[in-house]
């Protein structure tokens, strides 16, 4: 890897917009502290006037964090290792 070698994240926003515009409680995650594999769905929600926390069901740590400051929406996945989704099936690989 060179420093010419890369594009800026513009370059992601066809991924990106595949990922972000489908139901993520179809999402299967990993949760990264105790390795539990699971739907989004099972998770535990946690709304508070901040925002919204999604808690591990098997050790009740952090997945997800959910924050809307009116301007901008920040989302914190530090809690999962992995979060995979599958494609619809009319939509192209």
């Amino acid at each position: 890897m060179q420093d010419g070698d890369y594009l800026d994240g513009n370059a992601a926003a066809g991924p990106l917009s595949e990922f972000f515009t489908v139901d993520v409680t179809d999402a299967t995650g990993r949760c990264a502290h105790c390795g539990r594999t699971a739907a989004l769905a099972t998770a535990r929600l946690y709304p508070n006037s901040h925002g919204l926390l999604l808690r591990c069901p098997g050790c009740t740590e952090i997945l997800l964090r959910l924050v809307d400051t009116g301007d901008s929406v920040c989302l914190d996945l530090h809690g999962m290792s992995f979060v995979q989704l599958r494609r619809p099936n009319d939509v192209p690989s």
